[in-house]
């Protein structure tokens, strides 16, 4: 990065961080720690639950998973708009008129200790997991800047992390989030703007969604079917999207507290519900542009040498290792397919578009086969052959002027900051409410010095996650949400029952939900074995579903002094 990039950088960071410490001045206690008193309007609502969404993954990832397999995981959002109908319906008015700290202290109100208890904990587990790999990808990011160790970025970014989280709790998250978004929202579009004007002269922004258009990458809508059947181990379609990513949303905003703790700031329930649908409302088009960023990068691709590896790192280990002589066979035979697209595409014009991408297609195809015997290599000399989180940031490093490096790179900071600070802080609220104030200390007198140290131990505790996961090789927006799908159908079980069954007591949905996250574990690994196909979306279906008809099925079976609370 050059000096400027350092300057807007620096200076972006220094402002959001300001704005914070200026608009944290809350009360010193819980509900203005986790709560922010309950005092923000709905439009800080709404930028602060999409802020909690929008971590540095989205930024980072979304647009290689776009790259790599196209625009249909925009599809994993359409079910958003539906649940948060539901939930402004069912969810917010219980929330806000029983005035809790977490969503797990309706479930003691309307069950008993041990189902609030395992379902706080699942919260916990899931938000803690997810939240470690959320630091991960900002470490990514000074790991390839700069070339250093990524579990000494790590460090370096949960320390701040962790300073930064401290400093105001709620009221700063989501003060700083407001801005953040706009800076964001601009930075994004810059770089979309700088994509479009590399290509050449005569070629603008329809040129570049028809190019990606013919090659696949325009795939926004899929059916899932192959052969005449339904593929279920398709992970994104309009089915599993609607239905798989509606429970999924229903229990992401419904039941998180990462979620939950930001519309229960709002001022009054009317506000709350606004956030949220307006939340529903603009999700789906943000994504959808942040996943054409990706398509557009595929575009210009076509016209300038791609590399052979994003991941310049395990690049470069490739190379000065024992198989450098075979990825230097590759890169030539690479540079002959980059050299006979550069001569199909010279004089590109609608006339004979067609023609040309028939041949762009066939070279892509030899481009893919190339660029996996690389990853094969890598694979063989010990490294991680998925580069779709560096196709992004790769981009950016090479191809932006001086300045808007630094603001991409700020942005994405800026988006792990919000996203990570919220999580940790709803970790920290829901340990001390549902865990230490229930079972270690009732009185009210260090709530607030328990909650800095819990924050503090979450922190660390992620930051653990994220030294874990620095070599896995799955695309992180993925792993994120595979990891939700393994918890968030049984928390939302939870919570049909409590809302929709009303002759279900305490007994019954624990041991339900208990059953149901042994059968969704199970699932899973059956599926990561291959023994069967069925896409991570619909086991937030399942389990949900399952947790409703089997705590239904125990309530009728249990004899009448076993079913009281």
């Amino acid at each position: 990065m050059t000096p400027l990039d350092w300057i807007v950088l620096g200076s972006t960071l220094l402002l959001i961080i300001l704005y914070g410490v200026f608009k944290s001045r809350s009360s010193k206690d819980l509900e203005g720690y986790f709560l922010s008193n309950r005092s923000m309007p709905w439009y800080v609502v709404l930028l602060s639950i999409m802020g909690t969404q929008a971590s540095a993954i989205t930024f980072l990832a979304a647009p290689g998973q776009a790259y790599t397999d196209g625009m249909r995981f925009v599809q994993y959002y359409f079910g958003l708009p539906l649940a948060a109908i539901v939930i402004c319906v069912s969810f917010v008015p219980v929330f806000s008129k029983l005035r809790v700290y977490t969503a797990y202290e309706y479930l003691e109100n309307r069950f008993d200790a041990k189902t609030r208890t395992f379902t706080s904990f699942l919260f916990l587990l899931q938000r803690g997991l997810s939240t470690g790999i959320s630091i991960f990808a900002p470490s990514l990011i000074l790991s390839v800047i700069f070339g250093w160790n990524i579990y000494f970025t790590n460090l370096l970014i949960g320390g701040v992390l962790i300073v930064y989280t401290l400093g105001g709790g709620a009221r700063a998250v989501a003060y700083t989030q407001k801005l953040q978004f706009f800076v964001i929202m601009l930075a994004l579009f810059l770089a979309g703007y700088y994509m479009v004007k590399g290509l050449p002269e005569g070629i603008g922004f329809t040129d570049a969604i028809s190019i990606g258009g013919k090659l696949g990458k325009f795939n926004i809508i899929t059916t899932g079917a192959e052969g005449g059947s339904f593929d279920w181990g398709d992970k994104y379609n309009i089915f599993s999207g609607i239905i798989g990513g509606f429970f999924l949303a229903l229990s992401y905003f419904g039941t998180d507290q990462s979620q939950v703790g930001r519309y229960l700031t709002a001022k009054n329930l009317k506000e709350s519900r606004l956030g949220l649908l307006m939340n529903g409302i603009v999700k789906v088009p943000m994504q959808f542009c942040i996943l054409l960023l990706g398509v557009l990068v595929f575009a210009f691709y076509q016209f300038h040498k791609a590399p052979a590896f994003f991941n310049d790192y395990e690049l470069s280990r490739l190379e000065a290792s024992a198989y450098g002589p075979d990825l230097e066979a590759l890169k030539l035979r690479l540079e002959a397919v980059n050299q006979q697209k550069a001569d199909l595409l010279a004089g590109y014009a609608h006339e004979n578009e067609d023609q040309k991408l028939h041949g762009l297609r066939q070279l892509q195809d030899s481009v893919g086969f190339i660029r996996n015997e690389i990853k094969g290599l890598i694979r063989e000399n010990g490294g991680s052959d998925n580069d779709t989180n560096y196709i992004f940031l790769k981009f950016v490093m090479d191809y932006l002027p001086k300045g808007l490096v630094g603001l991409i790179i700020a942005v994405i900071f800026l988006a792990s900051w919000g996203s990570i600070a919220a999580a940790i802080n709803s970790l920290a609220s829901s340990t001390v409410i549902d865990i230490h104030k229930k079972y270690y200390q009732k009185a009210r007198r260090d709530d607030y010095a328990y909650s800095k140290i819990y924050t503090v131990a979450w922190s660390l505790f992620c930051i653990g996650v994220a030294m874990f996961v620095a070599n896995w090789s799955n695309s992180l927006i993925e792993v994120v949400n595979v990891l939700g799908s393994l918890f968030y159908g049984t928390i939302l079980g939870v919570f049909l029952v409590a809302f929709y069954a009303k002759s279900v007591k305490g007994t019954a949905v624990f041991a339900a939900a208990v059953i149901t996250e042994i059968i969704t574990i199970l699932l899973f690994v059956l599926n990561e074995y291959e023994i069967i196909g069925l896409g991570f979306l619909w086991l937030n279906m399942i389990g949900a579903i399952l947790v409703y008809l089997l705590a239904m099925i125990w309530q009728k079976l249990m004899p009448s002094k076993l079913a009281a609370p």
